[in-house]
């Protein structure tokens, strides 16, 4: 197993880092908010978990301990894959999945793309004596264990901003899609920020 990458990072992109280790460009799968915290040329340490597939060997990347260990945990649920696991860590924090299953919280589950309500009901059945207690507070994504959801503009900016774009295009850009987060939440859902992040880029694509 890769337990964590070291090195400078080499690339970015919407979904992907490349971390340069041993004159290796080594390609890890990564959130919208582990993302945002790499800019290229700087060194930059991640967690790693390797999926194996029969066709594919995939490193997915967090940034730390505690988010691989969740992605694990989420995977030994029936029905949740690699995929899923990191949409959900891209919707919550560990420690905001921690407490939406401690409390059978189903709407907090259901605001990740690619889980209804029935998936929800059985996650929350399945996970409630897996991930344990939250373990931090839960005042905003930049402390420990708080939902994605309030930061969702500071989090898009700095993934923006971190792909190589301008402070003045990342700030038109999360304007832009601004819309689409606020449905959702006046739904009551987590703005879907992998989502906002590809909208982003396509209006800032559109510009140039």
């Amino acid at each position: 197993m890769i337990a964590f990458v070291s090195g400078p990072v080499a690339a970015l992109a919407p979904t992907t880092a490349v971390i340069e280790v041993g004159g290796i460009g080594m390609a890890v799968q990564c959130t919208p908010h582990t993302l945002a915290g790499l800019r290229v040329g700087k060194e930059a340490r991640l967690a790693t978990s390797l999926v194996v597939r029969e066709d594919s060997l995939t490193l997915y990347g967090f940034a730390d301990d505690d988010e691989r260990q969740v992605f694990e945990l989420l995977q030994t649920a029936s029905g949740v894959g690699p995929r899923l696991a990191q949409a959900m860590l891209a919707t919550h924090s560990p420690d905001a999945l921690r407490l939406a299953v401690s409390t059978g919280d189903e709407k907090a589950l259901t605001a990740v793309s690619g889980i209804g309500k029935k998936g929800a009901q059985k996650l929350l059945l399945e996970l409630k004596d897996r991930l344990g207690e939250p373990v931090g507070a839960h005042t905003g994504r930049q402390g420990v264990g708080a939902p994605v959801t309030s930061g969702w503009r500071d989090q898009l900016q700095a993934a923006l901003i971190g792909l190589g774009y301008a402070s003045r295009e990342a700030d038109e850009a999360v304007n832009a899609v601004a819309p689409q987060a606020e449905a959702a939440v006046a739904e009551g859902a987590a703005p879907p920020v992998p989502q906002l992040l590809r909208a982003a880029l396509q209006t800032l694509n559109r510009a140039r």
